[in-house]
């Protein structure tokens, strides 16, 4: 069983005052978009927010396909690594893709990669980075720049949880910091390129982003 967990609940300060998980991009919920790409990769979907944003969320997941629940932020305003976490704590699958809310352009064949990746189904590359040997806990995409891409990523939920637990209570909230306790896949931008498109990771984080990625989808 694959899970998918959409990360929502951040402040998206740069946004401006309306809450991005839900804004409309061209006439669907953010979050939506990002539920609907993820349709055809995962059994099931499981969404991480806070309190004050579940209905407003639920209601943009109205008729969704897949079984859904949500899994609140425990403490709010703790970082995308309380998010991942508490997202993960609520998956049922053995492995679940991890992706922020603002990535509407999600590719579903990366999601798929990724997960071949992670359980060792898809044979690496030869010189890639991998840390330990497959079955792996994590797959993560690492750019052209060398930022990894923490959140459009694979991982086996209990060991990703509890690295994210231990980091958080040792006070270290840098997002790579529970990777370091794990076993994972390091999947090059290029790598990903030969399955799907770049945008996969495009984001939006401004509200000239959003115009952008609104003239995209109606072109």
């Amino acid at each position: 069983m694959r899970s998918g967990v959409i990360i929502a609940g951040g402040r998206s300060t740069r946004f401006g005052d309306t809450d991005k998980a839900v804004a409309p991009l061209a006439g669907v919920p953010m979050t939506r978009r990002v539920a609907d790409r993820l349709e055809p990769v995962v059994d099931e979907l499981v969404v991480n927010c806070r309190e004050d944003q579940r209905d407003a969320i639920d209601d943009a997941l109205t008729g969704y396909g897949l079984p859904t629940s949500f899994a609140l932020d425990r403490e709010p305003d703790q970082g995308p690594m309380a998010g991942i976490r508490d997202g993960l704590r609520g998956a049922d699958g053995e492995h679940a893709v991890v992706v922020a809310c603002d990535m509407p352009f999600v590719d579903p064949e990366a999601v798929s990669y990724l997960f071949g990746r992670c359980t060792g189904a898809i044979e690496p590359p030869s010189g890639t980075d991998d840390v330990g040997e497959p079955p792996y806990d994590a797959a993560v995409p690492r750019l052209g720049d060398g930022w990894y891409q923490t959140t459009q990523a694979v991982y086996r939920p209990e060991p990703m949880a509890d690295a994210c637990d231990a980091a958080l209570e040792r006070g270290d909230r840098k997002i790579l910091a529970p990777l370091e306790a794990l076993s994972y896949a390091v999947v090059g931008e290029d790598e990903l390129l030969d399955n799907t498109a770049v945008s996969t990771f495009d984001n939006v984080n401004t509200q000239e982003e959003l115009a952008a990625a609104e003239q995209r989808l109606t072109e």
